[in-house]
């Protein structure tokens, strides 16, 4: 048996609906024994709403094989920033997933950014950077620059926090990916050490895995483009998910 961590979008979906034959390629890895968690830096939705929406596209999974990158801000918040005071950007609205930490409009403790959408304006982004300048923390749930839709690929929040990190002379907390933190966390509720990470952003998924000690699979599908291969070289390169089950067989 494996463990296996697994990216959610650009590797079992695009734009919430199921690639070609990821839905069987991930019963079957459950009927072959292996123990997987899917991963994800999606923060524009709740855990449950995720998870509905894998469910609606055939998975067979529950909201404990989900693990965002929202829930982990959550849990950051209150372990290392109690009391705090938080400002938070972000599409979608997602503070179900942040239950515990105290949000406020104006004079925040701490800025946390998830992922980009039409809340993202100037006004508010230079609001930001106004609070960042005032001596404001920055916490971010990722730093994915972009995310694959069935339009193409589209921006994400890591673009805005370059922007804001240089702008302002900071450097963000990162909780999700590529954070080790968020990797360990996972293998950790499987009751694991070490084990694979697949993905579709080679350096937020698999070089980061890499790094915190799993075994990096990359995928072509999602947000993959070959030029990505000049940055780093996964420990495996597959044509999608639908490999996987037999590349566990033959590392045996």
């Amino acid at each position: 048996m494996a463990t296996v961590l697994i990216d959610i979008d650009g590797v079992l979906t695009v734009s919430w609906k199921a690639l070609p034959g990821a839905v069987e390629a991930l019963k079957r890895l459950g009927r072959e024994g292996h123990r997987f968690l899917l991963l994800t830096n999606t923060t524009s939705r709740t855990r449950a709403s995720i998870t509905a929406a894998l469910v609606s596209a055939g998975f067979p999974v529950t909201e404990e094989d989900v693990l965002t990158a929202t829930s982990a801000t959550a849990e950051h918040l209150r372990r290392e920033h109690p009391d705090a005071r938080c400002f938070l950007l972000s599409g979608g609205d997602v503070t179900e997933d942040l239950p515990g930490v105290r949000f406020v409009d104006d004079d925040p403790d701490i800025v946390v950014i998830g992922g980009a959408g039409p809340e993202f304006d100037y006004p508010t982004v230079n609001r930001v950077f106004g609070f960042l300048q005032g001596g404001a923390k920055l916490v971010a749930m990722a730093r994915n620059l972009a995310w694959r839709t069935d339009e193409g690929l589209q921006l994400d929040a890591g673009a805005y926090l370059l922007g804001l990190e240089a702008a302002a002379g900071v450097r963000a907390e990162v909780v999700g990916k590529p954070s080790a933190s968020f990797f360990r966390s996972a293998l950790a509720s499987l009751g694991a050490e070490t084990g694979f990470m697949i993905g579709d952003d080679l350096e937020a998924d698999v070089l980061a895995a890499q790094r915190a000690g799993l075994t990096g699979i990359q995928v072509r599908t999602g947000k993959f483009r070959p030029s990505d291969l000049d940055r780093g070289t996964p420990d495996h390169l597959v044509d999608s998910i639908v490999e996987l089950p037999d590349l566990l067989a033959s590392l045996g």
